[in-house]
């Protein structure tokens, strides 16, 4: 019992980690997009700003697909889909959970 709580243990603080992160980037991004209201944001702190408003989109879709009914049958056929026309649809987020290097076996 004490290894899986130990790996829930280590799940959950991997998972808190990626939320951290994701909450700091999304700081940055609205910082960024006040400085562009403002006129004083560069060409690239706008490219960051919307790549990271890309993967909030990305999350945003993939909890929507995760609520809907059927979703076991649909998930895989959209991924698939998406996976053939070149469609990146999982957040970096979510990425970074299941590298090699992160794994938690």
């Amino acid at each position: 019992m004490k290894i899986l709580t130990k790996k829930f243990s280590l799940i959950l603080s991997k998972i808190q980690e990626s939320f951290l992160e994701e909450n700091i980037e999304n700081k940055k991004m609205l910082d960024i997009y006040i400085k562009f209201a403002d006129g004083s944001a560069t060409e690239n702190e706008i490219k960051q700003a919307n790549t990271q408003l890309s993967q909030v989109l990305k999350s945003l879709g993939l909890g929507i697909l995760l609520i809907l009914p059927f979703s076991p049958i649909t998930l895989p056929y959209i991924f698939s889909k998406a996976k053939e026309h070149n469609i990146d649809l999982i957040p970096n987020w979510y990425k970074s959970l299941s590298n090699n290097k992160d794994r938690l076996e």
